[in-house]
């Protein structure tokens, strides 16, 4: 009887072990298969940067051009992007009605800035996505949640963040700048993902309630400033308004990534004239021509660099 209760004893013991064991495998599994859910690329900056800032805008390819193209420019009108019509959101479900988009600049981790066209009629299921995804609306309404966005509103979404459904307001199509910093896909979960960067969630900024400020550069001196956000490299997204008569007198070396789009007014770069719905893309080290605008303009940038240190934006004579 002893040596019976005994193996009884080590059996139970046996088991205990093995549930408990079995416990922590799941529980890595179901942490494994959380953490792999989420798509969150560091590109290392190409200026010297250590990805931290999770814009990824080194390496792009661009609308115009297929290849990366180092220090070199390139511009170009958005309403010439050739439009793929019937663009679902990735992970969407079928039912959601399609819209369209332009595709302008993308990398090969997955990130990538399009103009996206919702249809009035777009409704869309709550959820979270798989990427950090940027949003600014060009015209129209679209509710998300329990927040309105309107022209010239901006959001930042981290990777995981839960969002309220989506729906289109009024009888206007909803046009935006639709920026992932990753491969972006929707996905419905109920809940925030455990990794989600909740401390960086801005469901909405109307940058219409934001003050003028000072740009950094001395290059811009008579222009002004709105910060939408900052990222952990001390770059960020923001607004520019270049007054009338504004002339940057020299060319100029910039020593980071830099992307953004025309939203009102002109700029004449060079023998370029960036006009409303244009867009740039600026690789690290390009030299861009000679600023001029005697109407002024408005402005939506993102750059991956902090510009108030020193020899980020180098005056350069040469070549005038």
């Amino acid at each position: 009887m002893p040596l019976l209760w005994n193996n009884l004893f080590l059996n139970m013991k046996h088991r205990q072990k093995l549930s408990s064991t079995l416990s922590k495998y799941m529980e890595n599994q179901s942490k494994s298969a959380s953490e792999d859910l989420l798509n969150i690329p560091c590109v290392k900056e190409d200026w010297g940067g250590d990805g931290r800032g999770r814009m990824n805008l080194s390496g792009r390819r661009t609308a115009i051009s297929p290849e990366y193209l180092p220090r070199q420019y390139q511009f170009f009108d958005t309403n010439k992007v050739p439009e793929e019509q019937n663009w679902q959101i990735p992970g969407m479900p079928n039912n959601v009605v399609a819209g369209s988009r332009r595709l302008l600049t993308w990398h090969d981790c997955g990130a990538s800035t399009s103009k996206v066209i919702l249809p009035t009629q777009f409704q869309a299921p709550s959820g979270i996505f798989t990427a950090d995804l940027e949003l600014f609306v060009l015209k129209g309404k679209i509710k998300i949640g329990e927040w309105q966005l309107t022209k010239h509103c901006y959001s930042f979404i981290p990777a995981g963040v839960k969002l309220g459904e989506w729906q289109v307001l009024g009888d206007e199509e909803v046009e935006i700048l639709w920026m992932e910093d990753g491969a972006a896909n929707y996905r419905n979960l109920q809940d925030n993902h455990p990794e989600a960067k909740l401390n960086e969630f801005i469901p909405v900024l109307d940058s219409k309630l934001l003050p003028w400020g000072k740009t950094d550069t001395v290059q811009f001196e008579v222009a002004k400033k709105k910060y939408l956000r900052k990222d952990a490299n001390g770059g960020g997204v923001w607004l520019l308004a270049i007054l009338p008569h504004y002339d940057g007198q020299q060319q100029m070396i910039q020593a980071y990534n830099e992307e953004g789009y025309c939203l009102a007014g002109y700029c004449d770069v060079g023998k370029y004239r960036f006009l409303k719905n244009h867009c740039w893309y600026c690789p690290s080290f390009s030299t861009l021509p000679r600023h001029i605008s005697d109407d002024g303009g408005l402005f939506f940038v993102r750059v991956d660099r902090d510009l108030s240190k020193l020899s980020t934006v180098l005056s350069y004579a040469n070549g005038n």
